[in-house]
């Protein structure tokens, strides 16, 4: 049955790639744009461009009002209650390694940081090092046989020594929701501060960090249908507070001379130079354009993509899904093809889809794999997407197997 997407037309890369012949199913590695988006950018490139909170004049006080304005908009987007608590970096990896530099001074030798088995490099290699630098012990959570963080042993490995987990909120891999209402709630109580890394979740939903109780949140604009060399970092006050500066420049300073200087607070303190002014500015207005959007279709219809594509998977022989994605998107292994054969005939087929380890290299070999087939969905994919990919796959496995 075919199932159209109402917002297809919003995205005019999408047509293009259609006369180009290629079929986009790659959107949790980064999503095509809407409109919106292409039009805001525009015209601040084209009205007149200026740099944000130092100048006086008209064109400055104008980006300096865009600018604020996208920080207020995501403000509200994950209902942080405050502006003030959101800082914007150059992506999610960006962030993340503010924290791990942001938070070193706090932590001693033989304190613990925890991490799940199915961390993005993003997400393990900033907590790696920084466990090296400190002579930390850095400590893996394990997995359950659903591809989930495995809670009985996690409360068991979170303890007194912790000081900070850090976990992904989605896995980009497994398509698994993470348990992060108990994880948060135990490192809480256990005085831990807690990073969750957004970067897959963050499209899925509206997600409120209030309730989720997290002191540091990160994603990157590029897969919330925003501008590249765009992230975000929302932290609470408090966590905030406990931050030491990591880069140096104008606009984060109070005071300085030839000898010492004072600095800002969050979130003009970490926001050192030139920001990606026009990237931010196009990121509220893609957040304007979701915000527009009836959010229960829109997960009804990725939902019923999301099935059929589980359905298509699980009935052509061979294939085999890793644990049991729950959304947007399916990696699978076929038995006795490498991924990199089938990643090659799809693309000569015109399917974009993702191969190899997908950033998360421990995974895969912790599951005996060198590397997955990645299907990613979005609202602007629609059941002949599908069709198309099921056909060139079909068309593949008959010339491998």
């Amino acid at each position: 049955m075919f199932q159209p997407s109402p917002w297809r037309a919003d995205f005019p890369a999408i047509a293009a790639l259609q006369r180009q012949h290629q079929t986009y199913l790659d959107s949790a590695a980064t999503t095509q744009k809407p409109q919106a988006l292409l039009d805001a950018m525009s015209h601040y490139y084209t009205q007149g461009a200026a740099n944000v909170h130092r100048a006086q004049h008209l064109p400055g006080a104008l980006a300096t009002q865009a600018f604020e304005s996208s920080r207020a908009k995501v403000a509200a987007w994950l209902n942080t209650g405050d502006a003030g608590q959101i800082i914007f970096t150059h992506g999610a990896t960006s962030a993340l390694n503010l924290l791990a530099y942001g938070l070193e001074h706090g932590l001693q030798p033989g304190d613990e940081i925890a991490v799940s088995a199915l961390e993005h490099h993003a997400n393990l290699l900033p907590w790696q090092q920084l466990a090296q630098r400190r002579n930390l012990r850095l400590v893996v959570l394990p997995l359950d046989a659903q591809g989930q963080i495995d809670l009985n042993q996690a409360l068991q490995l979170i303890g007194p020594r912790t000081r900070l987990l850090a976990v992904s909120q989605l896995s980009n891999v497994l398509g698994t929701w993470q348990p992060l209402p108990a994880l948060l709630a135990h490192a809480r109580a256990q005085g831990a501060l807690s990073v969750v890394d957004g970067a897959q979740g963050v499209v899925h939903g509206r997600h409120d960090v209030q309730q989720l109780g997290c002191d540091f949140y990160v994603f990157s604009s590029h897969k919330l249908y925003g501008p590249d060399g765009v992230g975000v970092l929302y932290g609470r006050t408090e966590a905030l507070r406990q931050l030491r500066h990591w880069q140096f420049g104008g606009e984060m300073v109070q005071v300085a001379d030839y000898d010492q200087a004072s600095f800002r607070p969050a979130p003009l303190g970490f926001e050192a130079g030139t920001p990606p002014i026009a990237g931010v500015i196009g990121l509220g207005a893609s957040l304007d354009y979701l915000c527009a959007l009836d959010p229960a279709a829109v997960a009804a219809h990725e939902g019923l993509l999301h099935r059929h594509l589980l359905r298509g998977l699980t009935e052509r022989d061979g294939v085999r899904l890793l644990a049991s994605p729950q959304v947007a998107l399916a990696s699978f292994v076929v038995e006795g093809v490498h991924n990199a054969d089938i990643a090659h005939l799809l693309t000569e087929q015109g399917i974009a889809v993702r191969a190899g380890h997908h950033c998360a290299m421990p995974l895969l070999k912790s599951m005996g794999l060198e590397g997955a087939i990645r299907v990613s969905l979005a609202l602007y994919n629609d059941s002949d997407d599908l069709q198309r990919f099921f056909d060139a796959l079909d068309q593949g496995l008959e010339l491998l197997r």
